[in-house]
């Protein structure tokens, strides 16, 4: 995995050679927070800055008024922002750096950019074969793609961490190979106006967070995240009317490599602000498999959100709903399902100064009990958890620091389980700080 390490940071030192831009993309909500990973836009509204008048010009105090002053010239118009490139996808308040655009031959021109970061991460009541301090690596990235015409393309290469409240560290190396490999996203898109298909590693529709830290609100994933699946391999159609926006995915769930799941998002703009979308996905077919990656309960389930997007001037707010069921299937060792009942609340307000703050209070419910013997969703059949997480960042032209302080809170936990934290899985909190820093380039 040191050999993974060098590769990538050599691929960044190179990207980073290219020279850094002098300014930075806007972070802008898309249509994907409705939905975790689609990447295809809703319409936004956009402040447009107001052109200086030749009024607006300064006069030189210190000359004389000549009888019949020259008319001052109309000044040029401010060039616009650049536009963010659409993947990977952003919430903010991190955004997209201004790409380096590279003749690639037979493609054309593409665009690449990346990103530098490392985590620090203490917490309290660590359970036993994990610490409670951590340092590591968490993205060495670069994403290289097409844009335009025709045929499009996305690549993502690079190592990467995937911290979640609740659930034990995994070092950067570990989390690569158990996970996704050094390439965890790439798939090729071919476009016909509003309609595209996408074939490859994709993002997944469900959920209101994404996979990578960068990529959302908070460094850590939340616990409703930990119950949705993160990676697709398969195909994915999408297309717009209007005001509509529809995904259907074909694909292998849990990163199971058995294709047998079948995705859906509906997402409806009411104007420029506000966006209602619904998403459900679920395995059609039944398999035995259990990894890191693909969890024989969550692979073998069905998963359903209804999420609402506000985004307007310096405030997000994406509140969602999310049941997922588990059913009985003794021919794959399942023997008594069950389902979780769950909801968040995301809000990030930014303010002057690069400085902005988010917010992700959540809870989720698992049915059953230990008496009745349903599978563990959570910290123990029929627990649930409440978790909440705070965030400060801070962003200057291409570098960012931010911190996630958070505690996460078992409920109708039985300690006979011994099933949630401390040295004997009995205590019910779990407090964490994490910070992170790098550069989006």
């Amino acid at each position: 995995m040191n050999k993974t390490y060098g590769v990538c940071v050599g691929l960044l030192a190179l990207l980073v050679g290219l020279g850094a831009p002098a300014s930075r993309a806007q972070s802008r909500l898309s249509a994907g927070g409705a939905g975790g990973g689609s990447d295809t836009q809703l319409v936004e509204e956009k402040d447009e800055a107001p052109t200086a008048s030749a009024a607006d010009v300064p006069q030189d105090q210190g000359s004389p008024t000549p009888a019949n002053p020259p008319q001052a010239a109309t000044p040029a118009p401010k060039a616009a922002d650049p536009t963010p490139l659409p993947s990977p996808s952003m919430t903010g308040p991190l955004a997209t750096a201004v790409p380096h655009e590279i003749e690639a031959g037979p493609f054309g021109n593409v665009n690449v950019t990346g990103i530098l970061s490392g985590m620090g991460w203490t917490e309290g009541n660590h359970v036993p074969g994990d610490s409670p301090t951590h340092w590591d690596l968490s993205n060495a990235q670069i994403f290289i793609q097409k844009t335009t015409g025709w045929f499009q393309f996305f690549l993502q290469a690079g190592a990467y961490n995937l911290p979640a409240v609740g659930t034990t560290f995994t070092g950067t190396p570990d989390t690569i190979k158990e996970f996704y490999g050094p390439f965890p996203q790439g798939y090729i898109k071919l476009v016909k106006g509003n309609f595209n298909v996408e074939v490859g590693a994709l993002p997944t529709l469900i959920g209101a967070e994404y996979t990578f830290t960068y990529e959302n609100m908070n460094i850590e994933r939340g616990i409703l995240w930990n119950q949705e699946n993160a990676v697709n391999r398969g195909i994915q159609l999408n297309d717009s009317y209007k005001k509509l926006t529809v995904a259907f995915s074909w694909n292998d769930g849990f990163y199971s490599d058995r294709y047998s799941w079948l995705s859906g998002s509906l997402a409806y703009a009411i104007n420029g602000s506000n966006t209602l979308a619904f998403v459900g996905m679920g395995n059609a077919g039944a398999y035995n498999k259990n990894t890191f990656a693909t969890n024989i309960l969550l692979n073998n389930s069905q998963i359903y959100n209804l999420l609402y997007t506000y985004s307007h001037g310096s405030w997000v707010i994406n509140p969602y709903y999310q049941y997922t069921v588990v059913k009985t299937n003794a021919s794959i060792g399942i023997l008594n399902g069950a389902h979780t009942n769950g909801g968040a609340l995301l809000v990030t307000k930014n303010f002057k100064h690069g400085i902005s703050l988010s917010a992700r209070p959540e809870y989720i419910k698992s049915s059953g009990s230990v008496a009745t013997g349903e599978s563990n969703l959570l910290y123990g059949p029929g627990s649930g958890a409440f978790a909440f997480t705070l965030t400060p960042t801070y962003v200057k032209d291409a570098f960012f620091i931010r911190g996630d302080f958070s505690i996460v809170h078992a409920t109708n936990f039985v300690p006979a389980t011994a099933s949630a934290f401390g040295p004997l899985g009995t205590n019910v909190n779990q407090p964490r700080g994490v910070i992170e820093a790098g550069f989006l380039f």
